[in-house]
């Protein structure tokens, strides 16, 4: 049976400013959800958001409070193992909260994973790889400063992926700004755009045509979200893939960008997906219909990670890697032992659940009183 739930909110300086259209990040709050059995076994859970209410409807605080007083109550003295019972129950009375879903079917999935004495992800199908490629973000907004952290990146073994996050600045800057790095990077790295919904269409055409040319090699969100007929008449109208983010809110969405071609690559996130098994669907509908897989984040620490990895190491096609490198953002670990990079790839935890053990002395000093 569950008996307790609780919410822990933890602010964790990043290593530097992280830039996007919508915030500039330089604390990163993470919002853990500890859930304990009556057998003694206790799952974990994260609901990190980006950027507060900037980025999307849900905050920390929110998301905690929401926990605490509508969902909590809904399901303690469930059957713990029963994880697809205490969903549908959360599901029928609470609407929205999607980040706030994830993390509890998180948790509850470690549980039942760690209960079985099984790695999460052998519970999501069964992993098929047991590393990721991962992609590390340039988000100073300084051009010699990327690519001096680049070319460290890259000297280190630890990412040969590169994304840029622009859309703060005019079309013509942010292009020249990416180019230079592109130009100074080479080919035998890849350099991607995250515009974070910052352009109108027509700013989009001049950006992705400048882009394309210059040999970049996936341009993430380029306009709104809610401008799906905008995405799908650029993705028709340009070679280099364009990729979904924001407007990706799980399966129906999912379903309604790919009924109508809306876009190359899906990249599909967790608690955007409102949690691991809709985000496996997800994928699903993707694969299906012949688009492209990138396994994205929203920055969370080390247990949405872990998560993550677990969901993203079952897909049968990863063609544009993942983005899961949030505790290297950070400049604290809450983990005994963190995860571990190494060779470009984040290797897959192996270990019961999540495989992964919080350092409760860590977690009590970050926490938020």
């Amino acid at each position: 049976m569950i008996r307790s739930i609780e919410t822990i909110l933890a602010d964790v300086p990043t290593i530097r400013p992280h830039k996007l259209s919508v915030a500039t990040m330089s604390t990163q709050t993470l919002v853990l959800v500890r859930v304990l059995c009556d057998d003694g076994i206790e799952g974990w859970g994260e609901a990190t958001t980006i950027g507060g209410l900037s980025y999307g409807e849900e905050s920390p605080e929110s998301i905690k409070a929401n926990i605490d007083t509508h969902i909590a109550p809904q399901i303690v003295g469930m059957d713990a193992a029963k994880v697809a019972l205490v969903m549908a129950r959360i599901r029928k009375a609470i609407q929205g909260n999607r980040f706030a879903k994830c993390a509890i079917e998180t948790a509850l999935l470690d549980a039942q994973a760690r209960r079985l004495g099984m790695p999460l992800s052998e519970l999501l199908g069964g992993r098929v790889r047991d590393a990721l490629p991962v992609a590390w973000t340039l988000a100073s907004g300084d051009t010699a400063r990327d690519i001096a952290e680049a070319e460290q990146m890259l000297a280190l073994r630890r990412h040969r992926i590169f994304k840029l996050k622009i859309g703060l600045r005019s079309v013509q800057e942010d292009v020249a700004h990416v180019l230079a790095i592109k130009r100074a990077l080479g080919d035998e790295v890849s350099v991607r755009v995250d515009v974070n919904q910052a352009w109108s269409e027509l700013d989009a055409m001049a950006g992705i045509a400048a882009l394309e040319d210059g040999g970049i090699d996936l341009i993430e969100q380029p306009v709104r979200a809610e401008q799906r007929a905008s995405l799908a008449r650029l993705a028709r109208r340009f070679s280099v893939p364009l990729m979904a983010d924001e407007a990706l809110h799980g399966p129906q969405s999912a379903f309604e960008l790919a009924a109508t071609a809306g876009a190359d690559v899906f990249a599909i996130k967790i608690a955007q997906s409102g949690g691991l098994l809709p985000a496996r669907l997800v994928g699903e509908l993707a694969q299906l219909a012949g688009i492209g897989l990138y396994g994205g984040t929203m920055l969370e620490g080390a247990v949405g990670t872990a998560a993550s990895a677990h969901l993203f190491s079952t897909f049968a096609t990863l063609s544009h890697g993942t983005e899961l490198f949030g505790p290297l953002l950070l400049t604290e670990e809450i983990l005994c032992e963190p995860l571990e990079y190494k060779d470009f790839m984040l290797q897959v935890p192996t270990g019961p659940g999540l495989g992964i053990r919080i350092d409760r002395d860590k977690l009590a000093r970050l926490r938020r009183q």
